[in-house]
């Protein structure tokens, strides 16, 4: 056998043997009991970041698309000024609902309806979005696409209320 599959087998038996059954029960079990409130928390603290920045004109990336996205979508009948704050109250209070974990249902809805909007641009400002349609993306368009991984976020948080309630009723 060359020294080369000697070295291979030795990485590949890194993840066997007793050693290994030993240990991945206790890390995939501290994974189960603590991946869904870590996951709801860091996605709250992106909310709770991203939405204070949008208080401070200047400081969110997103800040003049999501205006203009959100102007257009509403007619022109909303002043910037509101539009802006209410965004950024609106992504606030979405992450102190998933730090705090009261009303998560609430909570997620908001979240949703708030994705819905992030997307328009997609539609609205293509051209901004994207230097070549449809494969690169600007960096408002990346700002934009990540949003599909808050999305899978917020569905893995609502899949889990039933089996929450249930617990709860349980106790």
């Amino acid at each position: 056998m060359s020294q080369k599959n000697t070295n291979r087998d030795k990485k590949m038996s890194l993840f066997k043997g007793e050693w290994f059954n030993r240990i991945d029960p206790i890390i995939t079990e501290w994974m189960s009991r603590n991946g869904y409130a870590l996951l709801r928390i860091s996605i709250g603290i992106v909310f709770v970041w991203f939405g204070f920045l949008k208080f401070f004109p200047g400081l969110s990336a997103a800040q003049d698309l999501a205006i203009r996205t959100i102007t257009l979508l509403s007619f022109g009948l909303i002043p910037d000024f509101i539009i802006i704050n209410g965004l950024a109250f609106w992504e606030v209070l979405i992450g102190i609902g998933l730090i705090s974990g009261k009303f998560i249902r609430e909570t997620l809805l908001l979240l949703f309806l708030q994705m819905a909007g992030t997307f328009a641009p997609i539609f609205l400002f293509p051209s901004e979005v994207f230097s070549f349609f449809p494969y690169a993306p600007t960096l408002e368009g990346q700002y934009i696409i990540k949003n599909l991984v808050l999305v899978a976020a917020g569905l893995v948080l609502g899949g889990n209320q039933r089996k929450d309630s249930v617990a709860m009723k349980e106790r």
